[in-house]
């Protein structure tokens, strides 16, 4: 079974930074995509950053150039280091993970249960 457990999610000012991590735990042997939601009140999910295993990174626009995803394939985790934070990133962010293989089989999506971030003054 493959697990995602995010941490470092927080109250924060606005223009002060925050890193998020994503542990992927399990017996994965490989995960095609890794990457973060974030759902703000009121509002539906949306992509905020995903990495494919090619290497290849997109962004949502709202965060380009603010927010750095990263990944350590040994530790099975990625980061979210979110820079220049805004109010209107106050959300709930959630780690996924899609196409991961593991010695008890092939999970399509698997999703952490979500950290909070607050930027508020």
């Amino acid at each position: 079974q493959v697990q995602l457990v995010e941490s470092g999610g927080g109250l924060v000012q606005p223009g002060g930074s925050l890193r998020l991590s994503c542990v992927a735990s399990g017996s994965i042997f490989s995960i095609n995509i890794m990457g973060w939601y974030r759902q703000a009140p009121g509002k539906e999910r949306e992509l905020v950053a995903r990495i494919i295993s090619s290497g290849y990174t997109n962004y949502a626009d709202s965060v380009k150039g603010r927010f750095t995803f990263s990944k350590d394939n040994a530790k099975n985790t990625v980061y979210l280091q979110m820079n220049s934070l805004k109010p209107e990133d106050t959300a709930v962010y959630y780690c996924y993970a899609v196409g991961a293989i593991t010695a008890e089989g092939f999970y399509p999506e698997v999703w952490g249960q979500g950290t909070l971030v607050t930027v508020s003054s």
